[in-house]
């Protein structure tokens, strides 16, 4: 079930059938290899699972799965304290590559 746009938050709410378990997706689409911009406090962050998509717009998009401890374990921050971001190095790694199965039995 998708969110409302620009909503806080997760962009999806993932359910079983009988709704007794639940999860939120934050996806982030992007068109080159860039930053995710995370804000400014990590403790902000809501979604449990985060989908990073390069190349959103081409024929061949490339997914990246993340939890949200990953999300933070590997986020950096501007110098002099300011925002946090999960530079490309962090999230293209081969762990994280098209590791849907990460998303099995949650």
């Amino acid at each position: 079930m998708p969110t409302i746009r620009n909503a806080r938050g997760s962009d999806l709410i993932v359910t079983n059938a009988d709704e007794t378990r639940f999860f939120g997706v934050q996806s982030k689409a992007l068109s080159k290899r860039y930053a995710v911009p995370l804000g400014a406090n990590l403790a902000d962050l809501r979604s449990d699972w985060w989908i990073i998509t390069l190349h959103a717009n081409s024929d061949a998009p490339v997914c990246f799965v993340l939890r949200l401890d990953d999300v933070r374990d590997l986020a950096s921050q501007d110098k002099n304290g300011g925002k946090w971001w999960l530079e490309p190095k962090a999230y293209d790694q081969d762990e994280f590559r098209e590791a849907w199965h990460r998303l099995e039995g949650v």
